[in-house]
């Protein structure tokens, strides 16, 4: 159909969101070990947690002998103890439960449009993969989410080593299917690890985004989405043209 042979995908806040906020999952958890905290403390710890533990451990801590999972048992941990939880023997069976508990359908939801929109794009002859900065876990979110089966390969940025906006992830991804940049567009939310990163790797690129937000960014009105339902009829209207 198009000159574009490769759609690749990020997953949060693009294709799946959480069902509710972090600290509502969090809250949960904690009064089933008789432990009252209040959602909102435990998101503001959570963003302030995660925020330091990106800083200080890049990419789950790959490079500096973290596995993923303990990158994030020490973020959880971390968030309970800001908010004023310090039992360890308690921290450690929360930690591992909500770990868990991220990987299970009931936690996400898929946004709409993402289902029937990746069908039409494979029935039109587009390969589809992944690429999101994302732990091991995704692989079984996305099968338990029903939307595994739409993609040739998932690759996070646990298994590439580097993280979005590094190109490098981008770069894997086209060796994976040896597939040109020019042959290919990535899909995303976010401006700087989705748009402009698979454009600097030499991709297409398309912003899914809020109404008002191209502006700000100075995206062309032609690569953004407005919701995942415009993305075919966007690729038949740039069929031929030099505009993407």
């Amino acid at each position: 159909m198009l000159r574009l042979r490769l759609l690749t995908w990020d997953v949060k806040d693009t294709l799946l969101r959480l069902r509710q906020p972090v600290g509502e999952n969090y809250s949960a958890e904690a009064r089933t070990h008789g432990v009252q905290v209040q959602p909102e403390t435990l998101n503001k710890a959570f963003h302030e947690a995660y925020k330091a533990q990106q800083k200080h451990f890049p990419n789950y801590g790959l490079g500096q002998g973290l596995s993923s999972k303990q990158w994030w048992v020490a973020v959880v941990k971390q968030t309970f103890r800001l908010s004023g939880v310090r039992e360890d023997r308690v921290l450690t069976r929360m930690a591992e439960n909500l770990y868990q508990d991220f990987c299970s359908a009931h936690t996400w939801d898929v946004l709409p449009g993402a289902s029937e929109t990746l069908s039409r794009c494979c029935e039109q002859g587009f390969r589809l993969g992944v690429i999101s900065n994302f732990d091991k876990r995704l692989e079984k979110i996305l099968s338990q989410c029903n939307l595994r089966h739409h993609f040739e390969f998932v690759l996070t940025s646990e298994d590439a080593g580097v993280a979005k906006p590094d190109k490098r992830i981008f770069e894997k991804a086209l060796r994976l299917c040896g597939v040109l940049p020019e042959q290919a567009a990535h899909v995303g939310d976010d401006y700087v690890r989705d748009y402009r990163a698979a454009r600097e790797a030499g991709m297409h690129s398309f912003l899914l985004a809020a109404a008002g937000q191209r502006g700000e960014l100075e995206v062309p009105k032609e690569h953004v989405l407005p919701s995942l339902g415009h993305l075919l009829a966007l690729l038949v209207c740039l069929q031929g043209s030099s505009v993407l």
